[in-house]
């Protein structure tokens, strides 16, 4: 049984791209196999977390790089599984190379011993007027001298081209969305960091596109609701699919979904 009570950034991204692939991750919660890319994104995120607990002085490219085995060593603890991601021992160094290019580059585009983080990998969540939780986490917050907030994302893969760069620009907006409904403050700084491509793109909000942005949620969950109400999760094929894993349960390839699971509770309904 499954309720439909929260929404998160990925998850309504989950929806737009494809209402059954929203499905399959949020009400049946389906296991999906982990992917280098995403296992050496997690890694790279935890260094970088673990980064700014180090004194200002302190946080060097080479101190960065002296905590990736151990970012590695705890999160394979965590889960031994991840290891099947892992043909060969090549790959483990092809892994390893590629995680350290990732983190010097987040050193080509900050000085971290300049910047002194209120809080990282910050949990936030606020409730609507229609009772749904919006709740996701903030890599990090700054707060300027004078008190100008900044939310900041690292991404691990390069800058996508305008048109494709939808998913994280909604991302960033449903946070300052969240801080707005919590702090009453319009945040100064949404800094999305593509260490991939070694670029840096900002934007400041304004409390029109913090309005838009709600307004985008509230259309989003109705139509989440009508697909509940109806057990109609209509599948949209893209170039994306290639890459899903749940396309062998896939009507569009000609496969076949098993059954919703029962839903309990849908908020706004």
């Amino acid at each position: 049984m499954a309720e439909l009570t929260s929404l998160s950034p990925s998850r309504a991204n989950d929806f737009i791209q494809c209402p059954l692939k929203f499905r399959f991750r949020s009400i049946d919660k389906l296991p999906e196999p982990p992917s280098q890319a995403a296992f050496r994104g997690t890694v790279v995120h935890s260094v970088l977390e673990k980064l700014f607990t180090a004194p200002a002085a302190e946080r060097t490219a080479e101190l960065a790089q002296t905590m990736l085995m151990p970012a590695w060593e705890e999160l394979v603890e965590k889960d031994p599984d991840v290891l099947e991601i892992f043909g060969e021992e090549s790959e483990k160094e092809t892994f390893f190379t590629s995680a350290r290019r990732l983190i010097d580059s987040y050193f080509v585009l900050e000085y971290p011993e300049h910047l002194e983080p209120e809080e990282t990998e910050k949990f936030v969540r606020t409730k609507l007027d229609n009772g749904l939780e919006l709740r996701g986490f903030i890599d990090r917050v700054d707060v300027a001298p004078g008190g100008e907030r900044r939310l900041v994302d690292y991404k691990t893969g390069k800058q996508p081209k305008p048109q494709y760069g939808r998913e994280a620009k909604f991302q960033m907006g449903f946070y300052a969305l969240v801080v707005y409904r919590l702090s009453g403050e319009l945040v100064h700084t949404l800094q999305l960091m593509y260490l991939g491509s070694r670029s840096v793109l900002k934007s400041h909000p304004t409390m029109a596109e913090v309005e838009q942005t709600q307004f985008e949620i509230d259309a989003i969950w109705k139509d989440i609701i009508a697909s509940a109400e109806s057990d109609r999760w209509r599948p949209k094929k893209s170039p994306l699919c290639n890459w899903c894993t749940f396309k062998p349960l896939c009507p569009a390839w000609g496969n076949t979904a098993p059954p919703t699971p029962e839903i309990t509770k849908i908020v706004g309904a």
